[in-house]
């Protein structure tokens, strides 16, 4: 855990703002699904550059009413701007165009597809706008996601600068706490959105089993197993793009 959080979250803070002078952006742009983690960033996000300066992008795909409730309630609570953009009839198009001329070779590869595709989209959108704006695309992953890939490649995990992507999802939990995000998504099971789970019966670990290992070096036998797995299957997602070194 952060031992003097007043301390990390003025250094944070301190951060974001140099960066985004330094990229000579004039503010920032950040995916609001309703959850935990955008939460923290659109607080530290504010502070850092006051609240004119925050875009936050809701956009709903096939999903739950509550989510965009809770978007909602994270983009009042800081004063900062909700556009929503309906990506539904957008996503059912690209999904009917693509099925009609390919053939999976596993239905499982299909499913995986359909659920990746869902956050490239949300990608597209957010860059489509920042790109108008001059703003540039914040990031909202944490180190527990990213240590097991629990992101989609070119989707979640594509943005400009991330400033929560070094703290376990108790330390940003911390952070938001501090920082004055509701209890309501504090309190929110982990849920990406994308397949009725929670992110943790997903990954079949906990976040508490992930930082433990992060922090550590390891955690309950069958969890450290499973994170240590989907840890090396993922370095892909974490690794530079493999490019041909001329000789």
């Amino acid at each position: 855990m952060i031992k003097d959080i007043k301390k990390e979250v003025e250094e944070i803070t301190k951060w974001i703002k140099n960066y985004v002078e330094n990229s000579k952006a004039e503010g920032v742009v950040i995916g609001n699904s309703g959850g935990k983690d955008c939460a923290v960033v659109i607080a530290l996000a504010q502070k850092a550059l006051g609240k004119e300066n925050v875009l936050t992008i809701a956009m709903p795909c096939n999903s739950i009413k509550k989510d965009l409730e809770d978007a909602k309630l994270v983009s009042n609570t800081f004063g900062v701007q909700l556009l929503e953009l309906d990506l539904t009839n957008t996503y059912q198009t690209l999904e009917k165009e693509i099925d009609e001329i390919i053939k999976p070779k596993e239905e499982w590869r299909q499913k995986e597809a359909k659920v990746n595709a869902k956050p490239r989209l949300r990608m597209t959108t957010l860059y489509y706008i920042a790109q108008n704006l001059n703003y540039l695309v914040i990031g909202t992953g944490n180190k527990c996601e990213k240590v097991v890939g629990y992101t989609t490649k070119w989707g979640d995990n594509a943005h400009d600068f991330n400033p929560i992507g070094e703290f376990t999802v108790e330390e940003v939990l911390q952070i938001g706490k501090y920082l004055g995000v509701p209890d309501k998504i504090i309190n929110k099971p982990p849920n990406d959105g994308l397949g009725g789970l929670t992110d943790e019966e997903k990954l079949g670990v906990t976040y508490k089993q992930i930082a433990e290992y992060i922090e550590t070096g390891k955690t309950e036998e069958k969890a450290m197993q499973i994170i240590i797995k989907k840890e090396q299957a993922s370095l892909h997602k974490r690794k530079p793009i493999p490019v041909y070194k001329r000789t």
